[in-house]
């Protein structure tokens, strides 16, 4: 009798445990028809996520009691249009992290998304996506960073959030480090962010500070979006960016619309501006439509985007994004 219930009792405390962890299968499901003229030759294909990053995930947390949580996410990206991975070295490339959240915050380990592109929603109306993608122009220093500790932390509107990445360069400690800081505050229509970011290369033989200082605000009928950002190299290059772009709800859709003025104060003749406008229709919660057109000029010695310097890019494209 003693030995039943004693047996009882661990299946109990077992499924309790159990009810207090989650672990989810999720993922994104892109593709579009895509035409790009670069000046030189016009390419017709189909793109995968042009939205939001095909990709398939695993996440999960576990109650550990006290308010602490443990948490961990595995995320591979893939290509819809071929059905490879995004990445042939690494098959989680988008995040690999493990950590715990509480009241003191967050605290990850592994790869995770750097703080300039995880506050991309607040500066750029396409929020990093589709022809309009503030990216194009402005050099984010990579999406995500490997083999860093990030800390966050959130509490009445304000958000900041620091982060380390090991260079893991023998005989150097900051050969192939990256450094990031994050500030923000959204309260009501206002949401304003500023980051900053350091990268050392490889070889220790520069290094690059992006400082963006960006945000929106919703007046209701349409969010306005204003955003600075500068690039200096050791070596010394200098690049300046200014964003101005709004977004206007219609009906089940969303307008998105941005120009970028992009400054190179080093060499002359190397400017370049992009013109976008977008259109996402909502099918469902997860299921869209979307379009969009963007056309990027460049200064005739400036070769963003185009294979010979002083050329034009428009890209144009229309797909579908289902979420999973």
């Amino acid at each position: 009798m003693k030995k039943s219930l004693i047996a009882l009792a661990v299946l109990a405390a077992s499924g309790a445990a159990m009810a207090q962890s989650s672990v989810t299968l999720y993922g994104v499901a892109d593709i579009g028809l895509a035409s790009e003229n670069n000046g030189t030759t016009t390419t017709s294909r189909l793109d995968s996520g042009n939205l939001n990053g095909s990709r398939w995930g695993i996440k999960g947390t576990e109650d550990l009691g006290g308010g602490l949580n443990a948490l961990f996410v595995l995320e591979a990206g893939l290509g819809l249009d071929t059905g490879a991975q995004a990445s042939a070295t690494s098959m989680f490339n988008r995040q690999s992290y493990v950590g715990f959240s509480g009241g003191f915050g967050a605290v990850k380990l592994g790869r995770q998304m750097n703080p300039v592109y995880k506050s991309s929603d607040s500066f750029d109306p396409f929020g990093d996506s589709l022809a309009g993608d503030t990216a194009r122009l402005l050099n984010y220093q990579g999406s995500r960073t490997d083999n860093a500790v990030t800390y966050a932390y959130a509490a009445d509107g304000f958000r900041g959030e620091i982060q380390y990445g090991f260079g893991e360069v023998a005989g150097s400690n900051s050969a192939g480090r990256t450094m990031a800081g994050l500030f923000g505050y959204k309260s009501g229509p206002i949401d304003v962010v500023l980051t900053q970011q350091t990268t050392h290369t490889p070889t220790n033989s520069d290094s690059v500070k992006v400082t963006l200082l960006g945000g929106n605000y919703n007046f209701g009928v349409a969010k306005g979006f204003l955003t600075f950002d500068t690039e200096k190299s050791a070596l010394g290059a200098d690049l300046r960016n200014t964003v101005v772009g709004a977004t206007v709800p219609v009906g089940a859709g969303t307008i998105m619309v941005s120009y970028i003025n992009h400054q190179n104060k080093v060499v002359t003749n190397s400017d370049a501006h992009q013109f976008a406008v977008g259109y996402t229709y909502d099918l469902s919660k997860r299921t869209a439509l979307y379009t969009s057109y963007g056309r990027l000029t460049n200064d005739t010695g400036s070769a963003i985007k185009v294979p010979t310097a002083g050329n034009t890019d428009a890209l144009f494209n229309v797909g579908v994004r289902h979420f999973f």
